[in-house]
């Protein structure tokens, strides 16, 4: 098994210089400890101090300088539209009143498919597209940003 030594966000590595590929839905990416199993069949150690929210390009280095490509699995969402910004930020208020995880897409939102979540959107005048593609949420405002970029960064402090 080999052992991932940092997190390279996606800017910070040439993703053609991947060694193999890990394909894994957003609640997959959020680990501070776990056993990943490449598209190769290799298998690669995650154990961080704390838990790292990787995203869709993010590399993992390994201890041997390789890196292996984070990628995000398809996952049923809804994208969100309005017709005007003051109606997409009434939108996000009300989503964010549900605690629910929101990805911002240029000017739309993505949220995973929720029948009861969808009902209120569309009560609130929101246009919905139903989608597969990778979920990358907002961590959250009580995320520490750190900026050493030997290790990972964006790592939630619980």
């Amino acid at each position: 098994m080999k052992r991932v030594s940092a997190i390279r966000r996606a800017h910070e590595w040439n993703a053609a210089d991947a060694a193999d590929v890990i394909v894994l839905d957003a609640q997959d990416r959020h680990r501070r400890r776990v056993v990943f199993v490449g598209e190769q069949g290799a298998t690669y150690l995650l154990d961080l101090p704390k838990p790292a929210q990787l995203r869709d390009g993010d590399g993992l280095l390994l201890e041997d300088g390789a890196i292996v490509r984070v990628t995000g699995k398809p996952e049923p969402l809804v994208e969100i539209g309005a017709p005007d910004p003051l109606q997409l930020a009434r939108i996000a208020w009300h989503i964010g009143n549900r605690h629910a995880e929101v990805q911002v897409v240029g000017g739309r939102l993505r949220i995973r498919r929720d029948h009861v979540l969808e009902d209120m959107l569309r009560g609130l005048g929101a246009e919905l597209r139903i989608l597969e593609a990778p979920f990358d949420p907002e961590p959250g405002a009580y995320v520490s940003h750190g900026h050493d970029h030997s290790g990972p960064i964006n790592d939630h402090d619980a």
